[in-house]
């Protein structure tokens, strides 16, 4: 099981990257339209992304189990605070700050200013998903394209 969804889990992830970008692209093209579906897709990817994590972090991931009994000895080890808290922080960052993005979208009084707040939050969100991403080569590094 737990295999099954850490493969989920890494796999959706480049839905949510993907929708992201697109979202900040299309905000800058000036593309309405095009910018309000992208950014429901990398809302959606996200929320999904974050209960499938949230599934591993609390009950699935052998890691966590022992990363969370023994926190402390964890912090002093990289590989085990990106999990424990530089991935899960920056990667609940990026999903509040889509979230903000699409709520000030809407309650925006003019296309421009719904425009920039989508390109500012999806931007960010954007940076804190590759900063909070395991790439490989990095402490708690995993294969871009698990198979």
């Amino acid at each position: 099981m737990y295999a099954t969804v850490l493969f989920i889990h890494s796999w959706i992830r480049w839905i949510a990257l993907v929708a992201s970008v697109g979202t900040v692209l299309a905000a800058l093209r000036r593309q309405d339209a095009t910018t309000d579906r992208w950014a429901m897709i990398a809302m959606m990817a996200l929320d999904i992304q974050m209960l499938i994590g949230l599934i591993l972090y609390l009950g699935l991931s052998p890691n966590m189990s022992e990363i969370l009994a023994h926190f402390g000895d964890a912090m002093k080890d990289p590989t085990a605070r990106f999990w424990a808290v530089e991935h899960i922080t920056a990667m609940f960052g990026a999903v509040i700050l889509a979230h903000a993005g699409r709520v000030l979208a809407r309650k925006a009084r003019s296309a421009d200013a719904k425009r920039f707040r989508l390109l500012v939050c999806f931007g960010v969100a954007t940076l804190l998903m590759i900063a909070g991403m395991p790439w490989p080569g990095r402490p708690g590094g995993r294969p871009l394209f698990r198979v």
